[in-house]
């Protein structure tokens, strides 16, 4: 286990071997003081005379290497430190390459309270094994190891006497370790659930508020909190009664030495000066050995965590190469097409042409597998049978950065750094001016609510892009995918925050979006998408017509379904627009 971290430390693993090499010289310096204190008793044991001079000097020799246990000490930790925590920078930096090589959608499944404790709970935790238990645990084990060793040169038997208490706290800690191991999986399981309930009670709380639902809501959120903290208790249960256990009796390595030491003296055994010096270093080795073993309880936890650690960092990663975009046009085929959720196909078999060029719609109830089969194609997951293919090259034989600059991708939901408006904008094309952001944000029909904020352009979004609209958000999303300027565009639910004031500018909008371009749009409204020159209707992960709006009517049952509920819902729009204008 030491072995695997210690390959994150790099040339910083030089530093952890010198701490623990300071480390060791100030236990040295913290056990020497006993043995002055056993030449001030021995005299006195025998009954001979003490020089004021011989007092002084040990007493001055006691001071000395207690100062320098403190400097020695403080000096290790400092290096030990400073390699653990370049040691958990490397170790981020090392799961950040390997998840940016997982299915962004398999990412997104952990949920952001399981990352977040990943990359920060569980990955902070290794700290104590790589500045405490690594250097502190060798140097306080050594040294109670030679002491011992050095107690049977001494007596043997006395040695014996003082290894009596060992036994029964090895075996303490033997037992917290197992019963601990029993527990862990459930206890961890337990803390990712409540870290993603937590920020999903506080992203949702608007909603929560809006719709009353505070009380399910709480319930879960305090459900979650409760099973953690049963789970927590549960862990602790197991292991504090051998923890006191194992903290109550390898301190006490006099407890059997005393008396039947004092026996040993008394038969003549022993010699009372033996017994003296095996005592005093048995009070040297009480401090360190229970430092040295209090490590060991943190060893549940830590391997636990670096296990998981390893899982996270070994997931399947995104087929692709380094090779770069040579398709020879932009025409989309999809090949038979399979595609499983957690062991449950949601695409059967698929197979889809769409000539370079032209606007082409998915649509299909909730579910049907539509947005699917448009994060398929910008490679969010590989695909389980069939193949996709970018004028005629297979994406998965290219790389996803490749992939990235041919297609762009604007979603429901954009993210928006909290960072200035232009330079969200400008992620589309980090080598754009500022007057081609600004040229981009206007072609976006941004500027109408870009003239209201007090720094235009230059406006923070807030976290998250909470200073914006969902409409707004979505314009500068489109203003991104302008300046990115791909041949190809795919619009998930592009129009999902449209309301009739700002209709025609979002239209305005996509129409800059996607002039020229071969463009695949995700729409429930399909009043939107009559105009598209091929309407794909998709029906329980399969495609099931392709033609256009007129021809579909005709010969498709499902879409004249869906477009019957179209209607209506747009009938039922005006008319509840029109009543409630009326009562104005």
């Amino acid at each position: 286990m030491f072995k695997k971290v210690l390959e994150y430390a790099g040339e910083k693993r030089r530093l952890t071997y010198l701490a623990g090499f300071f480390m060791l010289l100030g236990t040295i310096c913290s056990v020497v003081p006993y043995l002055f204190i056993y030449q001030l008793l021995k005299p006195l044991l025998l009954k001979q005379s003490l020089s004021l001079g011989y007092v002084l000097w040990r007493l001055a020799a006691i001071a000395v290497f207690s100062a320098l246990y403190g400097l020695l000490y403080v000096k290790g930790l400092d290096l030990s430190h400073n390699a653990a925590y370049n040691t958990l920078k490397n170790l981020r930096v090392s799961l950040q390459g390997k998840m940016e090589q997982q299915p962004l959608g398999v990412i997104q499944e952990k949920g952001v309270g399981a990352v977040k404790k990943l990359f920060t709970d569980d990955i902070e935790t290794i700290e104590l094994l790589l500045a405490h238990a690594l250097p502190e645990g060798f140097a306080n084990l050594i040294i109670p190891l030679a002491i011992y060793i050095a107690m049977f040169f001494v007596d043997w038997k006395l040695a014996l006497l003082s290894l009596a208490a060992l036994p029964l706290g090895i075996l303490s800690m033997g037992m917290m370790y197992k019963s601990g191991m029993s527990k862990m999986g459930a206890y961890y399981g337990a803390g990712q659930v409540m870290n993603n309930t937590i920020i999903e009670y506080i992203n949702g709380m608007e909603v929560v508020k809006v719709f009353n639902r505070s009380g399910d809501s709480y319930k879960r959120f305090e459900h979650d909190i409760i099973n953690y903290r049963d789970f927590t208790l549960d862990w602790f249960r197991c292991c504090w009664p051998w923890m006191a256990l194992y903290n109550s009796i390898i301190p006490t390595v006099a407890l059997v030495t005393l008396p039947l030491g004092a026996y040993f003296v008394l038969t003549g055994l022993s010699t009372l000066p033996d017994l003296a010096l095996v005592l005093c270093m048995s009070f040297g080795i009480g401090s360190p050995l229970l430092r040295a073993m209090s490590f060991v309880s943190t060893l549940p936890q830590i391997n636990y965590k670096i296990e998981e650690l390893e899982k996270a960092m070994a997931g399947t990663p995104l087929q692709q190469t380094e090779a770069d975009f040579t398709g020879k046009n932009h025409n989309i085929e999809f090949e038979n097409v399979h595609f499983s959720y957690d062991d449950t196909e949601v695409l059967h078999g698929v197979s889809l042409n769409i000539p370079e060029g032209g606007m082409t719609a998915l649509v299909g109830e909730s579910g049907s597998g539509k947005s699917t089969l448009a994060k398929l194609l910008v490679h969010f997951y590989d695909i389980s049978e069939g193949s996709i293919r970018l004028g005629g090259q297979d994406i998965r034989n290219m790389s996803l950065e490749a992939l990235n600059r041919q297609i762009s991708y604007v979603a429901q939901e954009q993210f928006l750094f909290n960072t200035s408006l232009l330079e969200n904008i400008r992620l589309g094309d980090l080598s754009a001016t500022d007057e081609q952001v600004m040229a981009a944000a206007e072609k976006a029909q941004c500027g109408e609510f870009l003239s209201r904020l007090p720094n235009g352009i230059h406006t923070m979004a807030g976290d998250g892009g909470k200073q914006l609209s969902g409409g707004e958000r979505q314009r500068i999303s489109l203003a991104r995918a302008i300046l990115k300027d791909a041949p190809v565009v795919v619009l998930d639910e592009a129009t999902a925050f449209m309301d009739p004031e700002n209709e025609e500018k979002m239209n305005r909008a996509i129409s800059e979006v996607i002039r020229n371009k071969t463009v695949i749009v995700i729409a429930h409204r399909l009043q939107s998408i009559i105009k598209a020159d091929r309407i794909c209707v998709m029906d329980n992960g399969s495609l099931i017509a392709v033609g256009t709006h007129s021809q579909l009517l005709e010969s498709c049952e499902k879409y004249q379904k869906l477009w019957k509920s179209a209607e209506e819902s747009a009938v039922w729009g005006v008319e509840n627009t029109y009543k409630g204008g009326s009562r104005s």
